[in-house]
């Protein structure tokens, strides 16, 4: 029964547009579930959070975390994104697979968990917006207004196995300067002409830890911008760097060690969005090896890097659907998914 109304519950958030900092709909359908199921909730903008009736400020507490925001659809869709229809098995629909699979699989189970007595630890639910954007409302910004956090898992789509580790990400603007002069005259500091260099320099950046799990980090140039007509040279040329950390450095190493590697203007618009990981000999860990899950290094970015304790990335659904056009998840996925965190937490509360 549970898992069928988790089910309804997704077609119905599917059904309201909740792209970031829009989750208005999507929150009231969430309510109307807690409401439903007489659980005591909160709510601080778009966001909402729970805790097990029988709190104990002297246990410690597992947070269940997914978000209810959306990406916009791509022009690549074939079906209307908000019409949560089934087909073949699979639930279609923006938001279905990212994350909304895992979002709804966590309230189920923390809905048949959320009543019962001498639980070994606290159940804190938190249903989280402006994931995909890392806005100003979302999980990091609620964090401080949370009972203390010792571990957490956060519902995103794994395939139901165990990402121990998060890349983490800083995203650079570097600016190479020069003389900015009219086209037909000679300029020796002509910033464009210093271009090669530069990049060869960022392809040769050197990061000496690779980790077991992640891997290297990988920088990747995206974004270069220069000069607006033909007959004049440009006084700089504007480049965007993509940096993926492993959890061997801290993001204030990596601005450190671009800025040293680096001859030009060098500026990190944020060192916030950090690596993540778990002790693998962590008892949720050991918990989901004894259930036969593996595990492994998860390269994408979630609301793991707005926590500072140790987190866990699991949940149903493929990371390889999230983003892309006539978005789905299988059903079996989702009551898989819900079976799998109640037989998790039973193993360890």
């Amino acid at each position: 029964m549970l898992n069928q109304k988790a089910i309804k519950l997704l077609q119905d958030l599917i059904s309201f547009p909740s792209f970031s900092g829009e989750e208005e709909q999507t929150a009231k359908r969430i309510e109307q579930w807690f409401s439903t199921y007489n659980i005591n909730y909160h709510r601080k903008d778009n966001n909402l959070w729970a805790t097990n009736l029988f709190f104990d400020s002297q246990k410690p507490t597992l947070l269940l975390n997914s978000h209810h925001d959306t990406v916009k659809p791509n022009q690549a869709y074939t079906r209307d994104p908000f019409t949560a229809s089934i087909e073949d098995g699979k639930l279609f629909g923006l938001g279905s697979n990212d994350a909304g699979g895992a979002l709804v699989a966590l309230i189920a189970t923390f809905t048949h968990f959320y009543a019962q007595k001498e639980l070994a630890y606290n159940l804190l639910l938190v249903t989280s917006a402006e994931e995909e954007n890392a806005g100003p409302k979302s999980l990091r910004h609620l964090v401080p207004e949370l009972p203390k956090i010792d571990f957490a898992i956060v519902g995103e789509p794994t395939l139901m196995e165990l990402a121990i580790a998060e890349k983490g990400l800083v995203v650079f603007d570097l600016k190479l300067k020069g003389t900015p002069s009219h086209a037909a005259h000679p300029n020796a500091d002509n910033p464009l002409m210093k271009l090669p260099q530069l990049i060869q320099a960022i392809g040769n950046l050197e990061f000496e830890k690779v980790s077991p799990l992640l891997g290297p980090v990988k920088p990747t140039l995206t974004q270069i911008k220069a000069g607006s007509q033909h007959n004049v040279v440009p006084s700089e040329v504007n480049l965007v760097l993509d940096v993926r950390v492993n959890e061997k450095y801290t993001n204030e190493e990596i601005n450190q060690l671009v800025t040293d590697q680096l001859d030009c203007e060098v500026k990190a618009r944020s060192l916030r969005l950090k690596s993540s990981s778990i002790d693998p000999q962590h008892p949720i860990v050991k918990a989901g090896i004894k259930l036969g899950k593996k595990t492994y290094g998860s390269p994408t970015l979630s609301d793991q890097a707005g926590l500072d304790c140790p987190s866990l990335k699991l949940g149903p659904g493929d990371s390889t659907r999230s983003h892309s056009a006539d978005e789905f998840i299988y059903l079996h996925e989702i009551e898989e998914g819900i079976d799998f965190y109640i037989n998790l937490l039973n193993q360890i509360l």
